[in-house]
């Protein structure tokens, strides 16, 4: 698998994937772009996470829930969800004015896995986030992104009567190696998904650094 490690974009440009316009050298007034995937099982917060720190309106694919999702989709620890991503969320961030990130939501059933593929591809790094609630539901998502060998963190998303561990409790809960961060978030506050945002682009940068 091919991960393209960032790419310029002249200006600010289109609100939208087509605003990306790989193979343009930086120069003045142009800013570097990298591709950010959230991914996660059903319900764990994605595009509650992509929409508060998204400075454009951002691309949902949500559908409304129907019979078809009875005993596939799990709803115990998400009763009153009523709608689900089905292709992609999409959003965009500028970290600094010469840094702009492009967001990424997945869709969480396994039944949408097949597009995980073309969704990663170009991705600098990924956002896996986790439910304390339902962490067996996060293994998927840290078996896809630790075999692509694609740079990753885990941030646990804070929910209302969730139980709280700390950091280390969730990386040993979920086996996750040493050099990966394990983060403390709400995905609801634009200040806490920046935190963590920026906290994948220095991973990413210290594992493999970003050619520009």
């Amino acid at each position: 698998m091919d991960f393209a490690s960032s790419e310029a974009v002249a200006g600010p440009g289109p609100a939208g994937p087509a605003g990306v316009v790989p193979g343009v050298p930086l120069t003045a007034g142009s800013a570097t772009s990298t591709k950010i995937v959230v991914a996660g099982g059903f319900g764990v917060g994605k595009t509650t996470f992509v929409r508060s720190v998204s400075e454009i309106p951002p691309l949902t694919t949500e559908a409304v829930m129907t019979e078809a999702g009875v005993g596939v989709d799990d709803t115990t620890a998400v009763p009153h969800k009523r709608s689900t991503t089905v292709a992609m969320d999409f959003g965009r961030i500028s970290l600094a004015p010469d840094l702009v990130l492009y967001l990424f939501g997945t869709p969480g059933q396994g039944r949408f896995w097949f597009m995980w593929d073309d969704l990663v591809r170009g991705a600098v790094g990924a956002v896996v986030l986790v439910d304390t609630r339902r962490l067996a539901d996060s293994f998927p998502a840290l078996d896809y992104f630790e075999g692509s060998g694609l740079p990753f963190v885990v941030a646990v998303n804070q929910f209302d009567g969730a139980p709280v561990y700390t950091p280390e409790a969730v990386r040993d809960a979920l086996g996750v190696s040493a050099p990966v961060p394990v983060l403390i978030c709400d995905a609801r506050q634009r200040g806490s998904t920046v935190g963590v945002l920026t906290t994948l682009v220095e991973h990413a940068l210290a594992v493999e650094p970003v050619a520009v």
